[in-house]
């Protein structure tokens, strides 16, 4: 507990000396570029291959309809997204700004700690392989031997590629947060099953929600970070067992 909490503090204190360096006022156009890279579906790092639970919830009559999809994803974004991997994200954006690798990996831990499931947890860890490897691809600096650390988790190799392409951390967050959604969207027009306009309409809604998650997940102390979501862990957990099934585990 004393490791962590010290790590936490040097995370907190990488995040002031980022701010202080790298312009928050918003993406230049080449940043915002890189962003939209970043979080397109096109990505070949697996996102659309994963349902985050839906499939189950799907076959067990929880998701019957587009406003129960809407209503588990909007619950998602804001008991969820919003106060862990959001401000995760924020503090291994610092840690990587900062060429902090042990505030980077304590960090790592806590989000790994958070994922309800071994199917939670292999969805971050596999695109975070995936996503190791297209940053050493991408010739990014210090891609290499940063590696084996970011090939734990996507959402460090996501803040390395932010840091290194000095993309603002608030937009940072707000791309994250779409991609999530997009995914997720994309899974729900699949199984519950929605019309493609109606996945659209409901992505829109959603996306909605997303600056006002980023500006609580921005202000949150350290001592704050954590969630419960027992529905997800549920759907997730009797995911990895389903007899037939579309998406991995």
């Amino acid at each position: 507990m004393g490791t962590t909490a010290t790590a936490r503090s040097t995370a907190t204190t990488a995040r002031i000396m980022v701010t202080e360096t790298i312009d928050t006022s918003g993406a230049d156009g080449l940043a915002l570029v890189r962003l939209l890279q970043l979080v397109s579906p096109s990505l070949p790092v697996g996102g659309f291959t994963y349902s985050g639970g839906i499939e189950w919830a799907v076959e067990a009559g929880w998701l019957a309809d587009a406003g129960a999809a809407e209503g588990w994803l909007l619950d998602q974004l804001d008991a969820g997204v919003a106060r862990v991997d959001l401000p995760i994200a924020a503090r291994l954006i610092a840690a990587v700004g900062a060429d902090d690798r042990e505030a980077l990996s304590a960090w790592i831990d806590l989000l790994l700690a958070c994922r309800e499931s071994l199917e939670l947890r292999a969805e971050e860890q596999q695109r975070g392989r995936a996503l190791a490897d297209l940053l050493v691809a991408w010739e990014l600096p210090g891609a290499p031997a940063w590696r084996p650390l970011l090939a734990r988790s996507q959402t460090a190799g996501f803040a390395f590629a932010a840091v290194r392409w000095c993309i603002p951390t608030a937009d940072a967050l707000t791309g994250l947060a779409f991609g999530w959604a997009e995914n997720l969207t994309l899974a729900a027009v699949k199984l519950v099953p929605l019309g493609q306009t109606d996945g659209q309409r409901m992505l829109a809604r959603i996306a909605a929600r997303i600056p006002t998650v980023v500006d609580l997940a921005l202000a949150l102390r350290d001592d704050q970070l954590g969630a419960s979501s027992p529905a997800l862990a549920i759907a997730s957990a009797r995911h990895e067992r389903q007899y037939t099934r579309l998406f991995r585990s």
